[in-house]
């Protein structure tokens, strides 16, 4: 499987990760089965899938125990943890970046995820006083220390993303992208690539609207976008349909492959619910778009 090299850090993963917020995510997700969740984690890492993107929102820790658990049956080199923080579980999990806070819950998910080290730790979200270069300070000195290996943020502006960047400490930033949300490009990409950051999308396919299972008839169920905006989506797939045939693959792993061999993504981590629908994950990297098929889909999506 194809890798990546994360900022400045020695955090080497593999371009296809696993999103786990269904892995232990009770507070997130009705009717989860925690058998589930274990088999598709093993099912990743059996799979060459090395890196796991975790949160402790997910399941206010859950998801970090499970994966803790499945951990302790592979070569832990060999595994990339991703987890997230900034809800405060003493304060009704309001947001806070406070450097105090960001020390003590790396502590908490090195228990949890049983572990000596977090190969990358997110500030899940930023608050609304803290200044972004204190509170990646905190971090770097938890990087110095072995705690962790690679210092990011996650859905800050570009303005909070400087301030934290301050003293060119981040080396990973996690945001909302995908074709039908390209926003991140105008607004963060080109700092970005200045400043050797790397990026991971969420929400790769937008909600499912990008794995081709929707007809127009399914507007309703996607209010975020007006019945044209849709319609042009539906539209849209078409192309990637006509793709996916060739490769004999399905939209969704074509929609993988882009994000794969597009340069300003470092990995993608879409989300399972189950271990046979993380094999359907895994076929994505094996499939190489062509040139000319990465600029039809790209161009396909330009007018969103």
């Amino acid at each position: 499987m194809k890798t990546s090299k994360i900022g400045y850090s020695e955090v080497i993963v593999s371009k296809l990760g696993l999103g786990t917020n269904k892995v232990g995510g009770h507070n997130l997700f009705d009717n989860l089965d925690e058998k589930d969740g274990y088999d598709q984690v093993r099912a990743a890492l059996d799979a060459g899938i090395t890196l796991l993107d975790t949160a402790y929102v997910y399941g206010l820790g859950r998801s970090e125990e499970i994966i803790g658990e499945v951990l302790k049956e592979y070569d832990r080199s060999k595994v990339v943890i991703a987890t997230k923080a900034a809800q405060d579980p003493a304060n009704d999990l309001k947001l806070t970046n406070d450097p105090a806070f960001l020390t003590k819950a790396v502590d908490e998910a090195l228990v949890r995820l049983q572990t000596d080290y977090i190969d990358i730790f997110y500030i899940h979200f930023p608050d609304e006083k803290t200044n972004k270069s204190e509170a990646v300070a905190a971090l770097d000195k938890l990087k110095k220390a072995g705690k962790i290996r690679a210092v990011g943020v996650s859905n800050f502006s570009l303005e909070q993303l400087k301030e934290a960047n301050r003293d060119g400490l981040v080396d990973i930033v996690e945001e909302h992208y995908n074709l039908v949300h390209r926003e991140p490009e105008d607004r963060l990409f080109e700092y970005l690539r200045e400043n050797n950051i790397a990026f991971v999308p969420y929400f790769p396919l937008a909600s499912g609207l990008l794995t081709g299972k929707y007809s127009e008839a399914d507007y309703e169920k996607f209010d975020k976008f007006s019945k044209e905006q849709f319609t042009k989506i539906i539209q849209n797939l078409v192309v990637v349909k006509d793709i996916a045939e060739s490769h004999e693959a399905t939209v969704l792993q074509i929609i993988l492959a882009w994000y794969m061999k597009n340069p300003d993504i470092a990995a993608v981590i879409p989300g399972a619910r189950n271990a046979e629908q993380v094999s359907g994950l895994v076929k994505a990297a094996e499939i190489s778009l062509s040139e000319s098929e990465y600029e039809k889909i790209d161009e396909a999506f330009t007018n969103r």
